[in-house]
């Protein structure tokens, strides 16, 4: 959602089952089955830029998105920058940590410049397929993200280019999208740690429901094509409107689909009037009859949360007394989450740290040292 404004404001492993994602067939061939539950971190920040996770990346432009900022330093320099860029931010390292801490997948968010020529983004089809096998031969899964598109489904920067809300409101807008989708599923199919393909992130909630279910139905059809309904699931987001979504691609026509909401408590006026107690006191109602109500409809995920709290809700707490409070908001969450089909951080990490940033929050406490039922 809005993280920016916030801030402003204040190798293989063969036939095994691998992160509850991956078991070998009958003919050898290694087919993704649907985890018991994803436990899992957002490489944020990484294939689909946001300038308050990794500000030194836009040091010397007036840059606000990653479209402007690849407009800015022209093709050499947007090439040079972002390989730079892709190949520090996240490693094997990284991805080896969140392993040995029983992480067993990560969400990858791309935006549409990143998954074909559009200039001026800078493709990424070649650090997607490192991350795909880096990922496998850690064991873990990999949730590919459609987390911007043409025209913008949101206006926010993480699209890739803020400002205007614009996909909904050109047919091409969405045929592009749906191109994109199949050349997408087409590439990337046939991965044996694709636990899943998320058709659209954070589709605002005045996109009309009628084009965004009609997307929604189009691109299931699309990823089908390439990707069997018992290899992986296909993802989509509530639009910020989850009370809407009951009888919506049901079985047997649609198989494996599973909804996505995210959840935050730090955008709001009302999320800064809460005291911490409040908070955990809504993290443990609120949350768990969300997750209920869309467990009715379709499998549920939480694609994204954090521990970042309001300024506001922590007034007045130091020390030992602030690092009670977030993990009692972390581990009220975590609580209601395992109730779902599972959940993704947001984010791995941040060039600030502190609520935003799964290593430093596990670093520092305020999440388990070590994650997974056999931990």
């Amino acid at each position: 959602m809005r993280r920016r404004t916030f801030l402003n404001s204040a190798a293989a492993v063969g036939a095994v089952n691998l992160a509850g994602w991956s078991t070998a067939t009958e003919d050898g061939a290694s087919a993704a089955r649907p985890a018991t539950k994803w436990r899992g971190v957002n490489l944020g920040g990484w294939l689909a830029l946001e300038k308050w996770i990794t500000p030194t990346l836009y040091a010397g432009t007036k840059a606000e998105d990653e479209y402007s900022l690849s407009q800015e330093l022209g093709p050499k320099g947007a090439a040079e920058r972002l390989k730079r860029h892709r190949e520090t931010w996240i490693t094997a390292d990284d991805l080896r940590w969140l392993a040995d801490r029983g992480i067993n997948s990560v969400r990858i968010p791309i935006n549409y410049g990143a998954s074909e020529e559009n200039p001026p983004f800078v493709p990424a089809r070649e650090t997607l397929d490192w991350a795909f096998e880096t990922a496998a031969a850690n064991g873990l899964g990999v949730l590919l993200d459609l987390h911007g598109v043409p025209g913008s489904q949101n206006a926010w920067d993480h699209s890739g280019r803020q400002g205007t809300l614009g996909w909904h409101t050109s047919r091409e807008n969405v045929e592009h999208s749906l191109r994109i989708v199949d050349d997408l599923a087409a590439r990337f199919g046939s991965r044996s740690n694709l636990i899943g393909f998320q058709l659209l992130n954070e589709p605002r909630w005045d996109v009309p429901m009628d084009i965004l279910k009609g997307f929604y139905r189009d691109a299931y059809t699309l990823v089908r094509k390439h990707i069997p309904a018992d290899r992986a699931s296909v993802v989509i987001h509530d639009g910020f409107r989850p009370g809407e979504w009951s009888g919506f691609m049901q079985p047997p026509e649609y198989q494996n689909v599973v909804i996505d909401t995210h959840c935050y408590q730090c955008f709001t006026d009302e999320d800064k009037k809460r005291s911490i107690r409040d908070q955990i006191r809504f993290a443990l109602t609120d949350r768990e009859e969300r997750v209920a109500s869309l467990q009715k409809t379709l499998p549920c995920i939480v694609g994204e949360w954090s521990c970042a709290l309001p300024p506001e809700s922590l007034r007045g707490l130091h020390g030992f007394a602030r690092d009670a409070a977030v993990r009692a908001y972390g581990d009220a969450q975590l609580l209601n989450y395992e109730t779902g089909r599972g959940w993704f951080f947001w984010t791995y990490k941040t060039e600030a740290g502190g609520g935003w940033s799964f290593r430093d929050c596990v670093e520092r406490g305020w999440l388990p040292p070590r994650f997974g039922d056999h931990a």
